[in-house]
C-alpha cells in the first residue's frame, strides 16, 4: 500500500468485547437489561459493597466456551479470575475481575472470505471478564454515572496483529457478528454496546532499503462497523504522516490511547497506554479456580452447528444463490434452519431460496421480524414452491398466497398467545421459533379460494388468445413482419393473455398457442 508516496504495510490487531446473552450478570442475580431505569439493576455484589461476595454464573461459562471452541481455541483445563485494578467513576469496586494469566481459551483461528480469498486471523486469546458501568454526558454541567451494567457477562477476544486493512478489519468483525449471533452467544447489538472494538494499529514503513514501525495506537471503544473502518483508515495515514514529521518509532513504553471523533472523522488523543504491571492484576481471593467441565466441553464440541461462512457456501452452491444474497438467508440460523427443512420437500430448490429472498422476506420485514418468525411450517412454505414447480400457480399469484398465509398465521399466532406474540429479530434467532399450523394455512386450497389456479383447459386459453389477438393488431404485425419488434410484440401479447385470464392462465401454454395463431397467420 503506497501512503505519502512510501510503501507501507498496516499491522492490525484487534481487542473485541461481546457481551453475553444472559438473563442476569456475571457474579449476582441482577437482571441484564437494557435501557432500564439508571441504577435499578444493582445489588451489594455489583456495587462493590464491603462483605458482599461473588457467585460465578453458569451459563456464561458455557456461552464464552461455545464461542471460543466455534474460534479454533484451546480450552484451558484450568483458569482462575484476577482482580484488574484501576480507578474511574463507573467502576465502584476499584477493579475488575477478569482473566489474565489464564484465559479460558486461547490459540484458536478464525478464517473468512476476503477480497477473493481466505484470511486466516489468529485468535491469541478469548477470556471472561465483568463490564463497567456507563457515563453519562447528556445533562448539562454534569456527568451521570449508571452501574446498570456493572457486572454484565463480556467475553473478550484478542486477535494476533493479521489484520493489513481496514477493510479486512472491518471483514473480520462483521463475520465475527454474524458467528456471534448465530451460535446465540449474544445479540452484538453495537447501538446497544454489546459488541465494542479496540483496534491496534501501527504501521511498518520501507524507506530506503531500511524498515521501520510507528509507535502502537489503540483506539477505543468503537461501537459501528463504519468507525472502525474510518478509525482505522485515518489512523494509518496519520501515523506515516506523524513518522515523517518525528521519525519516533515502536519502543517499550510509548503505546497511547486515542478515540474515534465520528462527526469529524478523526482520532483524537485519550491518554498513554497502560502496560499490564500498571493493572497490579492478582488472583481474586473471593473466587476458586475455574475448571472447565470435560463433559460440558465435548458435549459443545458435538453439538456445535454448520458454521456460518460455511453455510453461505453451501447455500451458493446447492440453492444457486448470487454470493452477495447468500448471507441474507444465513444471518439468521433459524430461518437458514427452515430453508433446509423446507427444500427437503421441493424438486427445485433453487425456486424455493428465490421465494425466500422475495416475498417470504418481504413478509418477515413488514412484521420487523425473520423469515422463521413468520410462524409458517417449513412444509406449507415447500407446498407453495411445489404448486409454482408443478405450473398449478403462476410466482404472481404464489405472492399473493403467501400473503394471505402470513396473515392467517398472524392471526394463529396471536390466539397462542394470548394477544401480539413476540417474534424473533436478526439478534436472537438462533433458536427456532415454534410455528403454526391448521388447515387455513394449505396454499392449494387458498389458491383454489382466491381463484389463482392456472388454466390449462386449452379451449378456455385458446378463447383468450383469440381475443387479445384481434384487439392488439399492431403487435400481431411487429411479430409477425418487425425482426426488431418481435419479440417484445410476443412478450406484449402473452402479458395482455395473462392480463384478460386474470394470471389464472398457464403462460407456457399460451406461449405455445399464441406461436400457432402467428404461424396460421403467415401461412
Amino acid at each position: 500500500m503506497q501512503v505519502c508516496g512510501l510503501e507501507v504495510e498496516p499491522i492490525i490487531g484487534l481487542e473485541v468485547h461481546v457481551q453475553l446473552a444472559t438473563r442476569t450478570k456475571l457474579f449476582c442475580g441482577c437482571a441484564v437489561e437494557f435501557a432500564a431505569e439508571p441504577n435499578s439493576r444493582t445489588c451489594p455484589v455489583c456495587l462493590g459493597l464491603p462483605g458482599a461476595l461473588p457467585v460465578l454464573n453458569r451459563r456464561a461459562v458455557e456461552l464464552a466456551l461455545r464461542l471460543g471452541i466455534a474460534l479454533g481455541c484451546r480450552v484451558a483445563r484450568q483458569t482462575r479470575w484476577d482482580r484488574k485494578s484501576y480507578y474511574y467513576p463507573d467502576l465502584p469496586k476499584n477493579y475488575q475481575i477478569s482473566q489474565y494469566a489464564l484465559p479460558l481459551c486461547e490459540a484458536g483461528a478464525f478464517e473468512f472470505p476476503h477480497d477473493g480469498r481466505i484470511s486466516r486471523i489468529r485468535i491469541r486469546r478469548a477470556h471472561l471478564e465483568e463490564d463497567a458501568g456507563k457515563l453519562v454526558h447528556d445533562l448539562p454541567g454534569i456527568t451521570a454515572v449508571d452501574l446498570n451494567r456493572t457486572g454484565t457477562p463480556l467475553l473478550e477476544i484478542v486477535t494476533e496483529p493479521d489484520l493489513h486493512s481496514a477493510d479486512e478489519a472491518r471483514a473480520f468483525a462483521v463475520q465475527l457478528q454474524r458467528l456471534v449471533r448465530y451460535l446465540g452467544v449474544g445479540e452484538a447489538n453495537m447501538q446497544k454496546g454489546q459488541m465494542r472494538f479496540e483496534p491496534n494499529i501501527n504501521v511498518r514503513i520501507e524507506r530506503g532499503g531500511e524498515v521501520f514501525r510507528t509507535p502502537i495506537v489503540e483506539v477505543k471503544n468503537l461501537n459501528s462497523f463504519a468507525a472502525l473502518h474510518g478509525a482505522i483508515e485515518y489512523e494509518i495515514r496519520r501515523q506515516v504522516e506523524q513518522w515523517l514529521a518525528d521519525g519516533e518509532t515502536e519502543q517499550p513504553g510509548n503505546k497511547t490511547n486515542r478515540g474515534w471523533d465520528d462527526r469529524r472523522g478523526v482520532t483524537v488523543p485519550q491518554r498513554e497506554k497502560e502496560e499490564a504491571h500498571d493493572y497490579r492484576y492478582f488472583p481474586d481471593p473471593d473466587l476458586v479456580p475455574l475448571v472447565p467441565d470435560a463433559a460440558l466441553v465435548d458435549e459443545i464440541r458435538t453439538h456445535m452447528p454448520e458454521p456460518p461462512a460455511a453455510r453461505i457456501e453451501r447455500f451458493v452452491s446447492e440453492y444457486k444463490l448470487d454470493p452477495k444474497d447468500a448471507p441474507a438467508l444465513v444471518e439468521c440460523r433459524a430461518t437458514a434452519d427452515l430453508l433446509d427443512h423446507a427444500a427437503e420437500h421441493v424438486t427445485d430448490r433453487p425456486l424455493l431460496a428465490r421465494q425466500f429472498l422475495s416475498f417470504w422476506a418481504r413478509e418477515a420485514n413488514r412484521r420487523g421480524t425473520t423469515i422463521a418468525g413468520l410462524g409458517i411450517p417449513p412444509q406449507r412454505m415447500a407446498q407453495l414452491a411445489m404448486l409454482v414447480i408443478e405450473g398449478r400457480i403462476n410466482a404472481t399469484a404464489a405472492s399473493t398466497i403467501a400473503e394471505n398465509m402470513a396473515a392467517r398465521a398472524d392471526e394463529l399466532l396471536a390466539q397462542r398467545h394470548g394477544g401480539t406474540p413476540p417474534r424473533p429479530t436478526t439478534e436472537t434467532c438462533f433458536t427456532a421459533f415454534e410455528p403454526v399450523d391448521d388447515a387455513s394455512l394449505d396454499p392449494a386450497a387458498l389458491a383454489e379460494q382466491l381463484g389463482l389456479i392456472q388454466s390449462r383447459d386449452e379451449g378456455q386459453i385458446a378463447a383468450w388468445v383469440d381475443e387479445v389477438l384481434r384487439a392488439n393488431e399492431k403487435a400481431v404485425q411487429d411479430a409477425l413482419n418487425n425482426p426488431k419488434k418481435a419479440k417484445a410484440a410476443r412478450g406484449f401479447l402473452t402479458g395482455q393473455v395473462m392480463k384478460l385470464s386474470k394470471g389464472r392462465a398457464d403462460p407456457k401454454l399460451v406461449g405455445r398457442i399464441i406461436e400457432q395463431r402467428l404461424a396460421e397467420w403467415q401461412m
